[in-house]
């Protein structure tokens, strides 16, 4: 389990421990739990890709395995973000015999150590391996081992150039794009295909613009969608509608034409409240 701030070096380091595990016959499994600019799948989401040779490294993007977070940053979706990251790297053990867990930056004050600490407590990594540049990953360290006992390796970046909020933005804008750009079919949808169900009465032109994970039958996150109001009606713009069964609603909403994307509090946007 990879964690550390942004710009330490942390995908990178998983590329490194990727590669020469394949050089050792490894069975591997990369689980990319960082939602904002994620290596595996698009961003609000988590990926497991199985890595069985350097071929699969030049292709980390597209996921195996996909479970929707509905978020780009861990506040107020700790619980779905844990719960996602969980149940891939329990997919992983069933075939894999070396996992790499990457993590989001966020790793300081409640949120940040709240997210490390389930995921520690629930994945239970056999190494942590904590990027630090100076003393800023020592409380939670401290935390981790205090309380989970956890092994815990201390790495300093080296050579990492960092990569400012607008870069990191627009990285985040292309891999949206990727995921949503036109041609996109759109699929009219029920009010009764959404996770959390609509309040009896609910106004469906509120969920316009509004980010969706598009789930398969068995749960499975297929890959995102955007909802759209056309004519009084809502449709969800997907490439995944020829096997959605449901709909899990995030807490953004994105513009399809530049991909930028704005936090909603997913109450506020069902309860007014």
């Amino acid at each position: 389990m990879l964690i550390g701030a942004p710009d330490t070096g942390k995908t990178t380091l998983a590329t490194l421990l990727l590669s020469d595990a394949i050089g050792a016959n490894r069975k591997i499994a990369f689980v990319d739990a960082d939602i904002d600019t994620p290596s595996v799948g698009p961003p609000a989401c988590v990926g497991l890709k199985w890595v069985r040779s350097h071929a699969d490294m030049g292709n980390l993007a597209t996921a195996d395995e996909l479970r929707f977070v509905g978020s780009t940053q861990p506040q107020g979706a700790i619980l779905p973000h844990v719960v996602a990251a969980t149940d891939l790297v329990e997919i992983a053990r069933r075939e894999a015999d070396f996992i790499v867990l990457d993590t989001t930056g966020v790793v300081s004050g409640v949120v940040g150590q709240t997210l490390k600490y389930h995921l520690m407590e629930l994945c239970n990594p056999a190494l942590v391996i904590a990027m630090q540049r100076g003393g800023e990953m020592e409380p939670t360290i401290g935390m981790l081992r205090r309380f989970l006992a956890a092994r815990v390796a201390k790495v300093v970046p080296d050579g990492v150039e960092p990569v400012g909020p607008m870069e990191r933005a627009d990285v985040r804008r292309a891999a949206f794009a990727q995921e949503l750009s036109d041609p996109l079919p759109r699929w009219r949808i029920g009010h009764d295909v959404f996770a959390p169900t609509l309040p009896e009465g609910f106004d469906v032109s509120r969920l316009d613009g509004m980010l969706v994970g598009v789930q398969d039958k068995r749960g499975r996150c297929l890959g995102l969608g955007a909802l759209q109001l056309a004519a009084g009606e809502i449709a969800v713009a997907t490439r995944h509608g020829e096997h959605m069964h449901g709909l899990r609603l995030g807490s953004l909403r994105i513009d399809l034409e530049t991909f930028t994307s704005t936090e909603v509090r997913l109450r506020e946007l069902m309860f007014g409240v």
